[in-house]
């Protein structure tokens, strides 16, 4: 989608649909929506008045008119309260009002920022909330469809704002909206494909358009050079398939006078069917999300290049699929590990801690100062948090402070678990230095410990996104499928960091 900034009146722009807004308990409406409903003879006001709920937050109510403005149908779109009106908010009705555009087989949007003069956002914070919600919510997946798409997608959104003095701001968000949502977006794709169409190997070549885009540096390791490295424990999860796994390293260097860098690491089982321990069939078809943290750091490098943002980033995603075969791993195994410690496997369903073990490791030996890994590690994580929000888990306060702060301003919830050490006593092996599952009490922090035992004393945070990478409806910015969860904290951590 195009998106142009447009200086003028809003009555006078010509569009297909037209998005207008109103507070919740507004009965006259005023600013850019007054100026329609004039133009319109009170249609507005009138349709206020015979619907009631009509600024309730997301609803849409649809005028097709005749004449008076450049438009043949305006979109009314409820902000709730205005005491409730965030930036997030703003994104997730921006989703919902181009979604309601799609029903009208329209090319062309105008909108005004939302809410932003009232609620006293920051004009280019507005503006990038606005044009992520909008991309987001216009996202479609169709790749497999044969026939047609029955819905047409808007092709351009028409930003309204009657101050010219403000337009640079808002160009300049929604140039950065721009670039986060195309990532997102990016990574739902990656995401949404089946296992059969996105494999290890596929992987490694999205990773290489990224990287010849955005000027990134590009390693790929295949099996040999993987075994060659010692990563035993990635390889041990990755023997029961026939697809060869890869170890996708993408580099941006933001900012050459610095010895930071802050190292992405994706879990990307690109299918997980358990291995040995097999999961039930039932529900079996979604882990082909089980690669959505290394689509997530992908994501994140596209954007942070496009961005250019001052700031040393490696992403580091380990690719392999998790099968059960004459040659996969089984429980009461001892593998070693590219860290130097062994683990006794109790579950092979329990494998994206092995590989991110291994993924952390390699890390560190590229000069990582600062590692967040991104996984759909443990179904435990969806038990305490549900979909609502990702859990998070760290060794370093300062690290975790950011990313959670991060995740606030981007709009993605993130809870933090404890690390406490009375849990650590689960995953002691009597016959290696570590067990791979400490069963199913605290399971998503036993996974955190397991992964902490590799971070070391280097400043590390843990995010599980089991249970927001995906959503089985639209709903605001997100439609139905995968969510791209993560993408936007590790952006704005990125932001953050680059500011050291």
């Amino acid at each position: 989608m195009q998106v142009e900034i447009v200086t003028g009146s809003i009555t006078e722009v010509i569009c297909d649909a037209l998005i207008v807004n109103l507070f919740e308990g507004v009965s006259m409406p005023t600013g850019a929506t007054g100026a329609v409903d004039a133009a319109l003879d009170g249609q507005i006001a009138g349709l206020i008045r015979g619907k009631q709920g009509a600024g309730k937050y997301g609803a849409t109510s649809v005028l097709h008119i005749c004449n008076g403005l450049g438009t043949r149908q305006v979109i009314l779109l409820g902000l709730g309260k205005k005491e409730e009106f965030t930036l997030d908010r703003l994104r997730g009705v921006a989703g919902t009002a181009i979604r309601a555009a799609q029903k009208l087989d329209v090319r062309t949007v105008a909108t005004v920022v939302h809410g932003a003069g009232q609620a006293g956002f920051d004009p280019q914070a507005a503006a990038q909330a606005l044009v992520e919600g909008t991309l987001l919510g216009n996202y479609r997946f169709c790749c497999y469809k044969t026939g047609p798409d029955e819905v047409v997608i808007p092709e351009k959104l028409y930003i309204i704002e009657h101050d010219a003095q403000k337009v640079p701001q808002l160009t300049a968000g929604s140039e950065r909206g721009q670039a986060v949502a195309t990532a997102v977006n990016m990574t739902r794709s990656l995401v949404n494909h089946p296992a059969n169409r996105m494999t290890p190997a596929k992987m490694a070549a999205q990773a290489a358009e990224i990287a010849a885009h955005h000027g990134l540096e590009l390693q790929v390791l295949d099996k040999e050079e993987i075994a060659a490295q010692g990563m035993s424990a990635f390889l041990a999860v990755a023997q029961g398939s026939h697809e060869p796994p890869r170890l996708i390293v993408l580099k941006y260097n933001g900012n050459p006078g610095s010895q930071n860098l802050l190292a992405l690491v994706g879990k990307g089982v690109t299918f997980d069917s358990g291995g040995i321990s097999l999961k039930p069939s039932e529900g079996m078809q979604e882990m082909k999300d089980d690669m959505a943290g290394a689509a997530a750091v992908l994501g994140a490098m596209q954007a942070i290049a496009a961005l250019r943002l001052p700031v040393n980033v490696a992403a580091v995603a380990p690719c392999t699929e998790n099968l059960p075969s004459g040659y996969a791993f089984r429980p009461g195994d001892v593998i070693d590990s590219l860290g130097g410690k062994t683990i006794e496997i109790i579950s092979t369903d329990a494998e994206g801690r092995l590989i991110l073990a291994d993924a952390i490791t390699y890390a560190h030996r590229l000069g990582a100062s600062h590692v967040v890994d991104l996984a759909t590690l443990t179904g435990a994580c969806v038990v305490a948090l549900g979909t609502v929000a990702s859990g998070v888990m760290a060794n370093d306060r300062d690290l975790c402070g950011r990313v959670l702060a991060a995740a606030g301003a981007a709009g993605e919830r993130m809870w933090e678990l404890p690390l406490f050490e009375e849990y650590k006593e689960q995953i002691k092996s009597d016959i290696a230095d570590l067990k791979n599952s400490g069963g199913r009490p605290a399971g998503a922090i036993t996974a955190g410990l397991f992964l902490a035992a590799f971070a070391g004393a280097k400043p590390w945070v843990h995010v599980d996104i089991a249970g927001t990478v995906s959503s089985d409806k639209d709903s605001g910015y997100n439609v139905k499928g995968a969510t791209g969860a993560g993408v936007r904290t590790l952006v704005r951590l990125a932001e953050d960091l680059g500011k050291w």
